[in-house]
């Protein structure tokens, strides 16, 4: 019974939250804060406080789509849907979560537990009733996504509380976990595979088809990418040499999304893609060889000027 009650906290689920790490880096190259031994043990503590906050969200998401996953081809399997586990103790859980995740932010600092109150408020949003965000087309994936912004911030608070991220990047971010989440729907419905059955797991799903969902993600690449080339070129503009990889990242792992039983279905699972993996060591490389390289002539490209015709 235990195990059960571990299981819908999603441990495995962890992993995720290294999307706060961005976070800290971007801090490290704008600011003049330095990743010293005090911010590694902030590193650690608001990394933890992140999987536990997430976990209570996890932990709700669990026992309140219970009804809708019975319908689910593998989430019928889920221990709240297969297993007679209690309310009180889910309840218990979900607050023993929070009292853990809460506790080490305030290690932290006091922005950093501000953004992870933000974080447990948007899982309240997402799956309590009567707003329940996840039910409504489009704002599913928006208001699921914005989690991606926030663990930007939580990273970047990790490192200093003087200034807030530049606005391109958190947009970027945030349309980027967009992305993710378009295409993990994208796959969930061909997975499924009966629009009638998926509207009965998704309520969002009765408004989508693989058109609207596949669409829906090329726009929140392209929205993602636009932001993130804002933040590039006026905060480091040898990124730009990076440019064509990132987009092909994007395509990568739509082109992922399209496999049967996709791994995009639990991001989780994700490091079974070896390429995928390949491919993304090789950019993060080159990231971080730009990030110490300068190249002066491409400061030319932010200045304004025409080639003379005579």
């Amino acid at each position: 019974m235990l195990k059960n009650y571990i299981k819908i906290a999603r441990p495995d689920h962890w992993i995720k939250n290294a999307f706060i790490l961005p976070g800290v880096a971007i801090a490290v190259l704008l600011s003049d804060n330095k990743l010293d031994s005090l911010s590694f043990f902030r590193l650690i503590a608001g990394f933890f406080a992140t999987c536990f906050i997430a976990s209570a969200n996890y932990v709700i998401n669990e026992w309140l789509d219970a009804e809708f996953d019975r319908f689910h081809p593998t989430k019928k399997n889920r221990p709240v849907v297969s297993a007679n586990m209690k309310f009180s103790l889910v309840m218990i859980e979900y607050a023993i979560c929070i009292i853990i995740g809460v506790a080490l932010s305030l290690l932290v600092n006091k922005y950093f537990l501000y953004m992870e109150i933000w974080l447990l408020i948007m899982g309240v949003l997402y799956n309590v009733k009567p707003i329940r965000t996840k039910d409504i087309p489009y704002l599913d994936v928006l208001s699921e996504s914005i989690n991606n912004m926030i663990r930007l911030l939580l990273g970047w608070f990790i490192v200093t509380t003087a200034t807030i991220p530049p606005s391109s990047v958190l947009i970027g971010y945030w349309f980027a976990g967009a992305f993710l989440m378009a295409t993990k729907r994208f796959a969930e419905y061909r997975m499924i595979g009966d629009p009638a059955q998926a509207g009965l797991y998704r309520r969002s799903f009765k408004y989508y088809s693989e058109q609207s969902l596949l669409i829906s993600s090329f726009f929140y690449a392209l929205c993602s990418t636009f932001f993130i080339g804002i933040f590039m070129i006026k905060y480091r503009i040898e990124y730009l040499l990076a440019m064509p990889l990132v987009f092909g990242l994007f395509c990568f792992y739509l082109y992922i999304s399209f496999k049967p039983d996709s791994a995009v279905q639990k991001p989780e699972k994700l490091y079974r893609e070896k390429s995928l993996l390949i491919y993304l060591c090789v950019l993060l490389v080159l990231l971080l060889v730009l990030t110490f390289v300068d190249i002066p002539f491409l400061g030319r490209w932010v200045d304004p000027w025409m080639i003379e015709v005579k």
